[in-house]
């Protein structure tokens, strides 16, 4: 039997029989107000008068029901709405019979109470019919086994989720209470649940309901809101869950369904990525895309976000190959059949020339690089060649194929730099900066901190030592960080390249720093345990090359805004001289390839006067007096600044 008429079929069965409910109500309503009406000894007359008019009421009851949907109703969901549709319908079927007994039958002897009374009595047994099945199903609403619920929010979000816990009580949640901080709200009930209190009593409620579990429910809420609730729940063992953001909500609906736990992403600000897609678009659509570490974390989000605007081809080159056989496999089982990954080292002058010969890129985004800190100054060389070196060999072959526009990924670290890493990466921006002054090709840089849970960033590693039992190992109590969801990081990365005229350096506002001792008890509470009591928080030092506050603005640079939000543009400083850079370059990527880690540093010390690394007293002792090129003063004079400020690249090695 075809399954549309079987379902039609129930669907019919269902009707009549709601149709006989509907009527046998309607019968029973007008006995009792005859019997209710005479107090319960009905005169023969009276009987004989309901006995015979009840098929009339009947049959214009039945009638009066069907426009209005009453036998359609799905009962699990019954709402003022529908009990308006009830009581119109019993008000148009008891008008409607009036005025056939009066005005029609002319019978006068029929009692006008009646009618009054019949209708009262019809509503309150339809309702009952409609309520029945939700009261038996949320009768069991306090019952054992139920995961106790403490709702902090009592707005919309909150009102709902409570609705729709009410609505399924097999998902397992009770709401014992609600805490918010509106006075006005105190003490009263929202759909049968008390507003305990507000955020300042909290561990007071939590103590007194002993919930299993605490429920954020302020979709609009300021991340640094949440961060307060984190805190003062962070005494006690109690998982914390929340709903999606608002704008992640289908039309602001609440379901069971989306309660999750509370992540490290819902405690950081967040930029906006909803701006119009439609200029991303026009930037990419068409367009032979070559992305460089596009195994990284930063480049294999570029590739999914660029895959999405179209592009006649997306070229993904990497030199490690598991990261990019994820990302190309990812991308193949979406369907982008013009995806080629390509395993290839950007410092190889050749092989860089082939690809660029064979795939024609017209964008690049530059993502390879070196980025660890700490090996990057345990190999300084290393550094120089492949975020120098491998970052000239991507712009020069960029440049010679005449690519229509490369931009490069910088980092905050390039600023006043103190790590090999960060200077390295400075340094290739300049490179970039000269290159593009006598280029068709347009270059532009784009620099911004942190990206949550990247690879080697803090938070996978802390969550590693979380589930090992700890200790959470921190280099010092006051180091603080920018952070920035990847996905929103490679958005604005998209929107400042469109953007890009020549010469730019773009940086993205990324909120305001975050303590990373605090991001660590924030991962560890979240986590079930409690800081310093479950798990323990060790402080080892800052480690060579680390700065305890980064920055994304150099000394003589100025910030403009642009017409995109989040993205600012940075001038550099006007007496920056570059034409020195391509022989400083040469140079160092020598003195890297002999291995003269003395040289490195002390080139890279010549075109960043602001960098001085730790070794900078054993550097200066090693060179020939004629070969130290290292100032004593660690602040730069103004004919020296116009090398300070450095951005960050990328290259393939390590990537970004």
């Amino acid at each position: 039997m075809p399954r549309p008429f079987v379902t039609s079929f129930h669907a019919g069965r269902l009707r009549l029989l709601l149709l006989v409910a509907h009527v046998g109500l309607a019968a029973l309503s007008n006995w009792l107000a005859f019997f209710l009406r005479f107090d319960g000894a009905i005169p023969l007359r009276e009987w004989e008068l309901f006995a015979s008019l009840l098929p009339l009421l009947l049959t214009i009851r039945a009638l009066a029901f069907y426009p209005f949907r009453l036998y359609d109703d799905l009962w699990r969901y019954t709402s003022l709405w529908d009990l308006r549709n009830l009581a119109l319908s019993i008000a148009t079927s008891s008008l409607a019979y009036a005025g056939v007994i009066r005005l029609g039958l002319g019978v006068r002897a029929y009692p006008s109470s009646i009618f009054v009374i019949d209708a009262l009595l019809l509503l309150c047994l339809l309702a009952g019919l409609r309520l029945f099945p939700r009261l038996i199903r949320e009768m069991g609403w306090s019952g054992i086994g139920r995961k106790r619920v403490l709702i902090v929010g009592a707005g919309d979000a909150g009102a709902m989720i409570v609705r729709e816990m009410r609505n399924h009580p097999s998902d397992g949640y009770r709401p014992i209470g609600f805490v918010d901080d509106n006075p006005a709200k105190i003490g009263h009930r929202i759909h049968g649940v008390r507003v305990l209190g507000g955020r300042d009593r909290l561990s007071h409620i939590i103590a007194e309901q002993t919930p299993d579990a605490v429920l954020v429910a302020m979709p609009s809420a300021v991340p640094a809101t949440i961060r307060a609730v984190v805190k003062a729940l962070e005494p006690f063992h109690l998982p914390i869950q929340t709903l999606p953001n608002l704008r992640d909500l289908l039309q602001c609906r609440v379901e069971v369904s989306q309660i999750r736990n509370l992540s490290i992403e819902d405690l950081l600000d967040r930029v906006p990525v909803d701006l119009d897609p439609e200029p991303l678009r026009n930037l990419v659509q068409g367009q032979r895309v070559l992305v460089t570490g596009a195994g990284g974390s930063i480049g294999s989000e570029l590739c999914r976000q660029v895959a999405g605007l179209s592009p006649a081809a997306l070229v993904l080159l990497d030199r490690y190959e598991n990261g990019l056989f994820a990302v190309a496999n990812e991308l193949a089982a979406a369907g982008r059949t013009f995806v080629s990954p390509v395993i290839g080292d950007i410092t190889e002058v050749g092989q860089m020339n082939r690809l660029f010969a064979e795939y024609r890129p017209t964008l690049v985004f530059h993502a390879a690089a070196h980025k660890h800190v700490p090996l990057m100054e345990r190999n300084p060389c290393e550094a120089v060649l492949n975020n120098i070196g491998g970052t000239r060999v991507v712009a020069e072959a960029a440049h010679r194929h005449e690519v229509d526009r490369f931009i490069l990924i910088s980092t905050d670290k390039a600023v006043n730099p103190v790590s090999v890493m960060g200077a390295s990466k400075g340094v290739a921006e300049q490179l970039v900066q000269k290159l593009g002054r006598s280029s068709r090709t347009i270059f532009a840089t784009v620099r911004f901190g942190n990206v949550l849970g990247s690879n080697g960033s803090v938070v996978p590693l802390f969550l590693e030592q979380i589930r090992a039992g700890g200790p959470v190992t921190i280099t010092d109590p006051g180091m603080r960080r920018y952070f920035m969801l990847t996905t929103e990081a490679v958005h604005l990365v998209l929107h400042a390249a469109r953007l890009a005229r020549g010469g730019e350096l773009f940086v993205l506002e990324m909120g305001e720093q975050i303590s990373v001792v605090d991001m660590a008890r924030n991962l560890i509470r979240l986590s079930g345990y409690i800081p310093d009591e479950d798990i323990a928080l060790t402080y080892l030092g800052c480690r060579p090359g680390e700065k305890l506050v980064e920055e994304l603005v150099a000394r003589r640079e100025t910030v403009e805004p642009t017409s995109v939000p989040k993205v600012l543009c940075v001038r550099p400083d006007p007496a920056r001289d570059l034409s020195q850079v391509s022989g400083l370059v040469t140079r160092l990527e020598e003195a890297a390839a002999e291995g003269n880690v003395s040289k490195v540093l002390s080139l890279l010390r010549m075109m960043l006067p602001m960098y001085r690394p730790p070794t900078l007293s054993v550097v200066q002792e090693r060179l020939p007096e004629s070969e130290s090129v290292i100032s004593e003063d660690p602040v730069p004079s103004p004919a020296d600044s116009s090398t300070v400020a450095g951005f960050a690249p990328s290259a393939p090695h390590g990537r970004r």
